[in-house]
């Protein structure tokens, strides 16, 4: 005789988890609603009635896609007296290709006189939660800017994305579950103190340069941000993104060597040259030929404009160069008389070419 438990189906009925009644010898007594929504069924007897029938009707798999034995099934645990907490199985009825539920099983095993009196399966439906996790997880991943996830909690490193390998050279397992004490990326940003509070506070780490440390010992130059952020098993995280400015770096170090290589070219020149504004054609810079030619001191020049200094035969002279260097940019082989210091008059051919400097003309 089965012992008469319908104070307890009273009790469990309304429950949001599903709560599945069985016998020691197999038989599945009662379910509430809860566990027959989760799997799809408006009657027990879908199920089978036993725990046998139950493992022909559905298939449970590991969250990997890898088939669950039918002895690991919750319930055949169970029957052999096991009790259990938080396993995680893809349910899906038999024949199906693609799991319907994602459950969250607890299995408990009540005694009485030292024998099993019954079997009591909780079922959680965990689907919703496992499909936001997944849909987080392929947007973190195909999402193209490289991003690092710090949990909040313990400030450790949970999530990496392939444009961070990409960007860092870093292996995935040489990043994920180490602290950002380990793996300092805060340690060369422009702010540093500043984002290392932010950060433990949970609150916005604004963009700012910082030299992200790579596997070889070297570091590169990024731009980086942090954003708060919940997981969705709601952990709170902190989501890091970065920009490679490491291009931009070579790009500046190749212009200033190449300034640096124009400035030596330009003081050192044979020809007398001067270098002046676009805007208002102040002089910016002489060369050594053009202060022994014209007497005049670097300091008595630099600064000026031609008119101040009178350095050209005419005020016609001037305004004709000067008009023309605006309009076209360049111009060549201009026959052209300068004045020295002394107002001593020098025959030249004069030439100009517009160039770009520090980001001015």
């Amino acid at each position: 005789t089965r012992p008469d438990r319908a104070q307890l189906h009273r009790i469990v009925e309304g429950l949001s988890d599903g709560v599945v009644l069985i016998e020691p010898d197999g038989e599945i007594v009662w379910a509430n609603e809860a566990a027959l929504v989760m799997h799809g069924c408006t009657a027990l007897s879908d199920w089978g009635g036993t725990v046998k029938g139950y493992q022909q009707a559905f298939d449970l798999r590991l969250r990997d896609g890898q088939p669950m034995p039918k002895a690991a099934y919750p319930m055949a645990r169970l029957c052999r007296g096991e009790s259990f907490e938080d396993v995680v199985v893809d349910v899906r009825k038999a024949g199906q290709e693609e799991p319907d539920w994602v459950h969250t099983a607890r299995g408990f095993v009540l005694d009485r006189d030292g024998k099993p009196d019954c079997l009591v399966l909780i079922i959680g439906d965990a689907t919703e939660a496992y499909e936001a996790g997944e849909r987080f997880e392929s947007m973190f991943n195909a999402n193209p800017a490289p991003a690092l996830i710090v949990r909040l909690a313990d400030l450790r490193y949970v999530r990496v994305n392939e444009g961070f390998l990409d960007l860092s050279g870093w292996e995935r397992d040489a990043i994920v579950g180490r602290s950002v004490y380990e793996l300092d990326i805060l340690a060369q940003a422009a702010d540093s103190d500043s984002a290392k509070a932010r950060l433990t506070e949970g609150r916005i780490v604004p963009q700012m340069e910082a030299e992200l440390p790579l596997p070889n010992g070297d570091s590169k130059l990024v731009l980086l941000a942090g954003h708060p952020a919940e997981m969705p098993n709601n952990e709170a995280c902190m989501i890091f993104t970065f920009a490679d400015l490491e291009p931009r770096r070579r790009a500046e170090t190749a212009l200033r060597q190449s300034e640096e290589r124009f400035a030596t070219a330009f003081r050192f020149a044979p020809v007398p040259m001067l270098l002046t504004s676009l805007d208002g054609h102040r002089i910016l810079n002489v060369n050594h030929a053009f202060l022994a030619l014209t007497d005049w001191g670097l300091e008595s020049v630099v600064g000026r404009k031609p008119a101040e200094i009178e350095l050209f035969e005419s005020s016609a002279t001037r305004r004709e160069i000067e008009k023309t260097v605006s309009e076209s940019g360049s111009f060549r082989g201009y026959e052209l008389q300068i004045k020295t210091r002394t107002g001593e008059l020098v025959t030249c051919l004069a030439s100009a070419e517009t160039v770009t400097i520090n980001g001015q003309y």
